[in-house]
């Protein structure tokens, strides 16, 4: 029972006391700032500084031993034309190996196999954008018969990002101050920043495959152009 009226006799002293704090009035809150929200775009150019594409060879036999020996016999080619012409071990990896079933499908009769067809692809990747050319020369001639996704690439992605992201934001404060001068008024502080979407646009390449001919290749002419990066910021500015 003492803990009980205890109890209730602190209940009734707080709420005697909230009772006695005066509510803030309008006057007394700050009132929310007005603002002017604007988005800001740039745009940079960065030079590629990497390359790759894939080489590949494609064999067909009899059996299946004779397509995989001759198939291995002209990637070991392939691979030592490559090595020659400057690419490292790690700059060469395998990829997509593949054997093949050639048959015929005679209507009315069983399909019946004719021989076998062994697909072997190396993937070149390399730092120096100046030798995709001596690159893909170099494994046309050693025997590759399919070549396809010649690709520039900018191997630090930030390259170009600081330099965008402040043109960015100047964009946006001078949108947002043609506004605020529009409306009579000043610009203030940026209260709120967000960074949008940012767009990779990689100059284009030729894609699809190229088949080789059995004689002397020049080497490919080839120009690795920039890439476009955009940058969108989001800005909300008080206005005074």
């Amino acid at each position: 029972m003492k803990t009980f009226l205890i109890a209730a006799a602190l209940t009734g002293i707080s709420a005697a006391a909230f009772a006695q704090q005066p509510m803030p009035s309008p006057r007394d809150m700050a009132p929310f700032p007005e603002t002017v929200s604007v988005s800001g775009t740039a745009h940079t150019s960065v030079t590629p500084d990497r390359f790759s594409f894939t080489a590949g060879v494609q064999t067909m036999a009899p059996t299946v031993d004779e397509a995989v020996n001759e198939n291995n016999a002209k990637v070991a080619a392939v691979i030592a034309a490559l090595r020659k012409a400057g690419a490292g071990e790690k700059d060469v990896r395998t990829s997509n190996f593949a054997v093949y079933p050639q048959q015929d499908y005679t209507q009315g009769k069983m399909p019946r196999i004719l021989g076998y067809q062994v697909s072997n692809n190396v993937i070149v990747t390399r730092s120096n954008v100046g030798e995709a050319g001596k690159l893909l020369q170099a494994a046309i001639a050693a025997g590759v018969n399919t070549t396809s996704g010649l690709n520039f690439e900018v191997s630090d992605p930030s390259r170009g990002r600081d330099e965008g992201l402040r043109n960015a934001f100047d964009d946006a404060r001078s949108r947002a101050a043609l506004l605020a001068k529009a409306s009579g008024r000043t610009l203030g502080r940026a209260i709120q920043i967000s960074e949008g979407s940012q767009n990779f646009q990689n100059p284009p390449m030729p894609q699809g495959i190229m088949r080789a001919q059995a004689m002397a290749v020049s080497e490919v002419p080839v120009e690795s152009g920039v890439q476009e990066l955009n940058f969108t910021v989001s800005v909300v500015f008080e206005l005074r």
